[in-house]
């Protein structure tokens, strides 16, 4: 499956040369965005599993926009990637405090970002040893959607549950902190505990409850309040 990006630049001529590389060379699914906002519209939509973004660009520049990026759990690990003219070691350093991935300066060899790209999806792939990827950002997102419905009090109704589940104080805190969104390495942080212990607790709440995923497993408790 090819990997999904988003590019980010206020430059039509940009957009379109380099949309069409690496779609042809690289093999990726790339969607385009002329703004930082219009790029924050549809990373609500779906997250890609890279983004590359110009620095220079009016109202929220690059700086702006990955700052925003990493304040988003969704979004805390998603490889960014610096395109722009500006290539003093200043800005580098500064792209990098800020937590980008890679900065390539204009004008760049093609080749040598379709390079950096891959080499950041692989790190991120599931057989790199890497299970923090742009799935689990999916998951929490999902989460963060279903608690926003029972929030808003629509879309789900809060019924009781069809039969009395007894959770232990620790499969409770486990179920409440996996219903915040939290990852199980963050849980396991949170609890003082091992991941290894985190996932017996999560798998226990799925024989528990009958459900297969997190985001089933939210959407249960909440809808017969068996979370806060």
């Amino acid at each position: 499956m090819s990997a999904q990006v988003l590019l980010v630049d206020d430059e039509p001529g940009v957009r379109l040369s380099v949309k069409e590389y690496l779609q042809e060379i690289g093999d990726f699914k790339v969607r385009v965005a002329s703004s930082a906002d219009e790029a924050w519209q549809l990373l609500q939509q779906q997250t890609p599993d890279l983004v590359i973004s110009d620095v220079m660009m009016p109202q929220v520049d690059g700086y702006q926009f990955l700052k925003k990026l990493r304040e988003d759990p969704r979004f805390k690990s998603l490889p960014v990637v610096f395109l722009t003219a500006r290539g003093m070691t200043s800005d580098r350093i500064l792209g990098y405090q800020s937590g980008v991935d890679a900065y390539l300066a204009k004008p760049f060899d093609p080749d040598e970002l379709v390079a950096i790209v891959e080499n950041l999806l692989e790190r991120r792939s599931p057989n790199s040893g890497d299970a923090s990827s742009t799935e689990l950002e999916k998951i929490a997102q999902q989460i963060a959607e279903i608690r926003g419905l029972i929030t808003k009090g629509n879309g789900i109704v809060q019924t009781p549950a069809p039969i009395r589940i007894d959770f232990t104080p620790r499969e409770q805190s486990v179920l409440d902190l996996v219903a915040e969104g939290l990852m199980n390495k963050e849980i396991a942080r949170r609890l003082e505990t091992s991941v290894r212990n985190v996932e017996k607790y999560v798998s226990r709440l799925f024989s528990k409850t009958g459900t297969n995923s997190r985001t089933e497993l939210v959407r249960y408790a909440l809808e017969h309040g068996l979370t806060k």
